[in-house]
């Protein structure tokens, strides 16, 4: 065997070194940068705007109420959570409007009203380090839908509108939101179902930690009130039909739940570098400390019995956050009202935070808000960080009956909010195909 040129070796070595340490490594090790939330839009079932969903989250309210996007009278379920009053021609010319579906609409209005809050100058920023990562589960539905239907009413006459394509796909929330506002980086969409938008906000803060972008739009949105969707979910027997009393229907960890309730709408969040938001003085809402992927691999819809998946993206969120149990003050679980993902949510829960679980708060949000499929992550990111904001809990609403197999160790939340200082929240969404996702929020 040839002797090795040990000099040459080492000149390698060293010049492979400095490359690495250029682009942010140090000892194998990647250098991150910190991430703060610098703005924050919603538009939610429960409020139109940020000030209306913090009040609505303080109070209790209930989003749920009997269909008016389509005759629901045939249907098993015929109620939802819809976002309501919201007029598009209030925020966007009207030909504009035409050209894109309802959940592009939400993305629009909620990015507007994260950016505008975020104080940025948009004249000021570098466009090629901004960009967007923006979550739906289903995208266009109503568009995609509406389409079928006149096909089928026109007996098979090919008269599609030339906007079927962009306003049904699911990048163009994404897309729209960069031709909007001129954002040239990294640009695209996140679909894993009710993980879609927190996954969005993992990969965004990630390209900023990595040091590829300064600032990056985040979030999500769903607009799926359709007959298509409410008919699917309900044959799946996935849907509450309490029919009689939608206010009360979304029930998370009752005794009595008999599935979720849908909901729409969308969530956005200005993410940006640390020392960039600090050499312009931007207000800090939070710090991302942390996220996590993983999947269950065991069934289209249903948990893992053993919440092997949940167990897995508790302990990598807590390790890439660097935190351990004692850290975490509030959990906004993804809690949908399920017989039985709430159950093996909450083991899961307990199997990592063990006796820690009587010192936390949980509560699950969608009580209020109903399941948004695509935007609860971003949604249930933003009431997590109000919390933090204004020191309180938002409630886990419609509790009647406590359920013999939750451990009564744990703090719900139960109807009201609680008062309590928050430094750190965590908040889990999973989606059907076995996505799970965890992101840890914490004040700077």
């Amino acid at each position: 065997m040839k002797a090795v040129n040990t000099n040459w070796f080492q000149t390698v070595s060293y010049i492979c070194r400095l490359k690495l340490a250029k682009v942010g490594f140090s000892n194998s090790k990647i250098s991150m940068k910190r991430v703060v939330v610098t703005g924050i839009g919603a538009i939610t079932p429960i409020g139109n705007n940020v000030p209306a969903f913090l009040d609505g989250l303080q109070r209790g309210l209930s989003g749920a109420g009997p269909i008016t996007q389509f005759d629901a009278s045939l249907f098993k379920t015929q109620f939802a959570c819809e976002v309501k009053g919201f007029v598009p021609e209030d925020f966007m010319d009207r030909k504009e409007v035409r050209r894109v579906d309802r959940f592009t609409q939400f993305a629009l209005v909620t990015a507007d009203e994260a950016l505008k809050d975020s104080g940025l100058d948009l004249d000021k920023i570098n466009k090629q380090r901004s960009g967007v990562i923006w979550g739906s589960g289903i995208g266009g539905l109503h568009t995609l839908e509406r389409e079928i239907e006149d096909f089928v009413k026109g007996n098979g006459t090919p008269r599609h509108n030339p906007f079927l394509i962009p306003k049904m796909i699911i990048n163009m929330g994404a897309g729209m939101i960069s031709i909007q506002y001129g954002f040239m980086g990294i640009n695209y969409a996140t679909v894993s179902a009710c993980a879609s938008s927190s996954h969005a906000i993992i990969n965004a803060a990630d390209y900023i930690r990595l040091g590829k972008a300064d600032i990056m739009v985040t979030g999500g949105s769903e607009a799926t009130i359709a007959a298509t969707a409410v008919g699917g979910f309900t044959n799946m027997k996935a849907m509450s039909e309490r029919n009689d009393d939608p206010a009360t229907a979304s029930r998370p960890y009752d005794k009595d739940r008999d599935g979720f309730v849908l909901g729409e709408g969308g969530g956005a969040l200005i993410l940006e570098e640390y020392e960039h938001a600090k050499r312009r003085g931007a207000r800090i809402y939070a710090e991302y400390a942390g996220g996590a992927m993983t999947n269950d691999a065991y069934h289209i819809s249903a948990p893992h019995p053993e919440g092997i998946g949940v167990i897995n993206v508790l302990n990598l969120v807590l390790e890439d956050a660097g935190m351990t149990t004692a850290d975490i003050d509030y959990i906004n679980t993804h809690g949908t009202s399920t017989p039985l993902g709430d159950v093996a949510e909450l083991k899961a829960i307990s199997k990592i935070f063990g006796s820690q679980v009587g010192k936390i708060n949980v509560s699950a949000t969608k009580g209020m808000t109903g399941h948004l499929l695509g935007a609860a992550g971003a949604v249930e990111a933003i009431a997590g960080i109000l919390a933090m904001q204004h020191d309180f809990i938002p409630p886990t609403i419609n509790h009647f009956t406590d359920d013999p197999e939750i451990d009564p160790a744990f703090n719900l939340t139960f109807n009201e909010a609680q008062q309590r200082k928050v430094k750190a929240v965590l908040s889990n969404t999973f989606g059907f195909g076995g996505h799970n996702a965890s992101i840890v929020f914490k004040q700077v």
